[in-house]
């Protein structure tokens, strides 16, 4: 029998947050601003959403578009905030100049979720080097998953690299599960699934009206069922 693969659904609001936990997703990603790829939401939406549906739910730390910190300080004030709001679950992802992982910037946002799990974002997908990235981040507290389409470019380019590193699983650097996000579509899942992949993102997939369009319970149900039926 395989393991229930985890869904994670994108929610801009509370309707989001409802409507995905209807469908049968098992845990939300908390944004605001699309247009910029997703940005931290406002700590009363976070509250609003907690109080709404009992799931888990990851908050986004990125405060501009693209991959550099920015303004750590305030970065970690806002961290402290949206803990204060209820959130206990982040995302988060910086690159420095070089390709690399951020360390400095990572690992003063990191001490400041004093041990909340965490996903290191589709940065991933822009490092130099994605195997030193893991590397780097491998003994940092709370990291438990890696939300990546294999490729900037999306799931279609990096199917490869996504099987890849599920071969490598356990192994030192690759013991965070991956998320699979990007350009994600039904047809990829079984695939994805037979490589030992248990973990699935999805945000305009649970739209059918788009970004402008709420989240759909039966656009999730029916990822939700496609995962549940996939052989692993």
């Amino acid at each position: 029998m395989s393991k229930r693969a985890v869904l994670e659904v994108i929610a801009l609001d509370v309707e989001d947050a409802v409507a995905a936990q209807a469908g049968g997703a098992d845990r939300l990603e908390l944004v605001t601003e699309m247009a910029a790829d997703g940005l931290t939401p406002a700590p009363a939406t976070v509250a609003a959403i907690r109080a709404a549906v009992d799931i888990d739910l990851r908050v986004m730390l990125r405060l501009a578009n693209g991959f550099a910190a920015g303004d750590v300080d305030r970065l970690v004030g806002v961290a402290g905030e949206l803990r204060q709001a209820g959130a206990d679950q982040f995302v988060l992802g910086f690159l420095g100049a070089d390709g690399g992982a951020d360390l400095a910037a990572v690992e003063r946002v990191v001490d400041a979720l004093a041990g909340c799990r965490w996903t290191f974002h589709r940065a991933i997908d822009r490092s130099a080097d994605r195997d030193a990235l893991r590397r780097q981040l491998a003994d940092l507290p709370g990291l438990d998953t890696y939300l990546t389409a294999g490729s900037a470019a999306g799931v279609d380019d990096g199917l490869p690299t996504l099987l890849a590193e599920a071969a490598h699983d356990g192994e030192p650097g690759y013991e965070q599960q991956i998320m699979v996000g990007g350009g994600l579509r039904l047809d990829h899942v079984p695939r994805l699934r037979a490589a030992g992949i248990e973990a699935f993102h999805i945000g305009g997939a649970a739209r059918p009206a788009g970004w402008q369009g709420p989240v759909s319970p039966a656009r999730v149900a029916e990822w939700r069922s496609v995962l549940d039926g996939a052989a692993c």
